[in-house]
């Protein structure tokens, strides 16, 4: 990952420079990847009783 996209992720999930300090490449990675993941619609979603006999 190049400079100008990593600051680019950075923008689209709104974090500051000063928030930087405070985080790793990884995490910044991590949470990028989640962002994209909340639009997606998941086909089948567990019930709570499938949940419990996890």
């Amino acid at each position: 990952m190049t400079t100008p996209l990593f600051l680019l992720r950075c923008i689209q999930l709104g974090i500051s420079i000063r928030d930087l300090d405070l985080l790793t490449i990884g995490l910044v990675n991590d949470m990028f990847v989640e962002h994209q993941n909340d639009d997606y619609d998941y086909p089948e979603l567990a019930s709570q009783e499938q949940m419990d006999k996890f």
